[in-house]
């Protein structure tokens, strides 16, 4: 870690406790509030996955997923938004020179949303491709200038021939606010649509390229940080708040246990060793899911700096690990809300059930999906030949 991430870092811990006491308010609003979104600007957080060429860190992944870690523990919807916004500038470093500084040329502080799902029509036309239709659950995107998004390229015949990421300015899409769940409520994951918008060639990049290893924009941003796996820096993005709100339910809900009292058996319940035990359960999985995550990313990172082969195995373990990441942090904050009392069920701004909200929302992401990525890691270890762009 560099001096410069070690201070964006620090000052994501000093903010801390200002999101935690927002939580409510983004709740409440459906979405984060406007001063969090420019406080965490304020502290280099959305730069540090931006290339050093547009006055980015390019820093090592685990400095972000630890400031993600921080910003999630003491709000859900924060750290959440943090996390899928804060991730794009590293896909957009993949993309030509000239995508790039139409993105940052102008404005290095630009901020970048997705709906990497392609729902939406596209149709090639000279020079490029016209955009039609709806793409849902862009988190964050009233905080943003571009959206990535995700989309489907066929034959004359109507069939898929390749999967392309659109990079679209903010001009030239709506959004339209409906988003309005139980969990994640702040996240703002609205709906994104476009009517007849005309995207360049240069702003359509190709999936093949980039699970290949081989964009246009490594050869123009050096840095290791962007010779590592979509499929694996993007499911991280994913697992690694659902993780730390778990955390944030642990520390909230062994705070709140110091004090209760359990009228039904006369005792507190910091004496019960039951409630003992599911601390120590919860505590337990999240270390475990936390610490994979971090190795994983560790060792990707560790052989793309001495620009060594990233193998499949690696890559599958790395997937494997995350799905379960996820899953262990929900069953963390479920073992924990199943002994929190009828006080926790009450609505109101109760930090263990809004993140026992949070992390069941999150759950349902595409990319938390364990059956089909446990299945690749099994077909990695058999020595079958994997196919799959999530890799």
């Amino acid at each position: 870690m560099s001096d410069a991430t070690g201070a964006v870092l620090e000052a994501v811990r000093a903010l801390a406790p200002v999101l935690r006491e927002r939580a409510a308010e983004a709740e409440a609003a459906r979405k984060v509030p406007e001063a969090s979104i420019e406080d965490l600007a304020g502290t280099g957080f959305f730069q540090l996955l931006q290339p050093r060429a547009y006055g980015g860190f390019a820093a090592d992944p685990a400095v972000f997923y630890t400031a993600v870690k921080e910003i999630a523990k003491a709000c859900g919807s924060t750290g959440w938004v943090a996390s899928v916004v804060g991730v794009h500038p590293w896909h957009v470093a993949l993309y030509e020179a000239k995508a790039q500084e139409e993105v940052w040329g102008a404005d290095p502080a630009a901020r970048i949303c997705s709906s990497y799902a392609p729902t939406g029509k596209v149709t090639p036309v000279d020079g490029g491709f016209v955009l039609d239709g709806r793409w849902h659950f862009s988190s964050g995107c009233d905080h943003t200038d571009w959206a990535l998004l995700g989309g489907l390229v066929t034959d004359a015949d109507g069939r898929p021939v390749d999967m392309r990421t659109f990079l679209v300015p903010r001009a030239e899409y709506r959004i339209d606010d409906v988003w309005d769940t139980v969990g994640l409520r702040g996240s703002g994951s609205n709906d994104i649509v476009c009517e007849g918008v005309f995207v360049p060639e240069h702003r359509a990049l190709s999936f093949g390229p980039v699970t290949a290893l081989d964009t246009p924009g490594q050869q123009v941003n050096p840095e290791p940080l962007y010779r590592l796996p979509y499929a694996s820096v993007f499911t991280t993005t994913i697992s690694t708040p659902i993780v730390s709100i778990a955390e944030g339910a642990h520390e909230a809900y062994a705070a709140a246990t110091r004090e209760r009292f359990r009228v039904s058996y006369g005792q507190q319940v910091a004496q019960d060793p039951f409630a003992q035990v599911r601390i120590a359960r919860a505590a337990s999985d999240i270390d475990a899911a936390w610490l994979q995550l971090t190795r994983n990313i560790g060792e990707l990172y560790e052989l793309a700096g001495r620009g060594e082969p990233l193998p499949m195995a690696l890559r599958a373990r790395t997937r494997r690990d995350q799905v379960l990441a996820t899953e262990r942090a929900v069953a963390a904050v479920d073992l924990l809300m199943e002994n929190a009392g009828g006080s926790a069920m009450r609505t109101g701004p109760n930090p263990v059930q809004r993140a026992w909200r949070d992390v069941h929302t999150g759950r349902g992401h595409a990319a938390n999906d364990p059956e089909r990525a446990l299945a690749l890691y099994g077909q990695a270890v058999l020595g079958l030949d994997i196919q799959d762009t999530m890799l």
